[in-house]
């Protein structure tokens, strides 16, 4: 199978919390736009240690005023290189 794409999720962590600073928001106004009773997953997202679903990550750009491009980073491994920051 050939090399695909991958999503480096500590970068994509990185971007949605300099994102989310940048936004003027912090992790609590987060917590309550999802409707989450606390705020791991958001700290997971943050760490790499997980990722948002789909839907979330829908709201999340969204409410960060990005495209989900801005927020994913994207490599590809043949290539070593970024395609999306």
């Amino acid at each position: 199978m050939a090399n695909m794409p991958v999503i480096d999720m500590v970068r994509t962590g990185q971007n949605i919390g300099r994102l989310r600073k940048q936004a003027g928001l912090s992790v609590r106004d987060l917590q309550d736009v999802f409707g989450f009773a606390t705020p791991q997953a958001i700290y997971k997202w943050q760490q790499g240690a997980a990722l948002p679903t789909l839907d979330n990550l829908v709201v999340l750009a969204a409410v960060l005023q990005v495209r989900m491009d801005d927020i994913l980073v994207i490599t590809d491994p043949a290539a070593q290189v970024q395609i999306s920051a």
